[in-house]
């Protein structure tokens, strides 16, 4: 399965080489987990392709994270500040 392209209007941020660094986890070793090849998980943190909903519903699976932690139409900080933030509000 190959990445959707990159559009220029509707952006789709991502923090996979966060997520993945946190982790320790090399790009061939993610890119195993969810079936794709270490050059497509590089394109995906980099934006230059978006992956498709069965591929971002993978990637979420491997960090255990909701699809809205990893993924946002807006750039993302960091996932401490927005857990806390969103704390402060309740």
């Amino acid at each position: 399965m190959s990445p959707v392209k990159r559009g220029d209007q509707l952006p789709i941020h991502n923090r996979i080489g966060v997520l993945r660094a946190e982790r320790r986890m090399t790009r061939a070793q993610l890119a195993e987990q969810v079936n794709v090849n270490p050059q497509t998980v590089g394109a995906l943190e980099r934006g230059d392709h978006y992956p498709s909903l069965d591929l971002a519903m993978r990637i979420c699976e491997v960090f255990g994270l909701p699809v809205e932690a990893v993924f946002s139409r807006t750039e993302l900080g960091p996932l401490s500040a927005e857990l806390f933030s969103r704390e402060g509000r309740s």
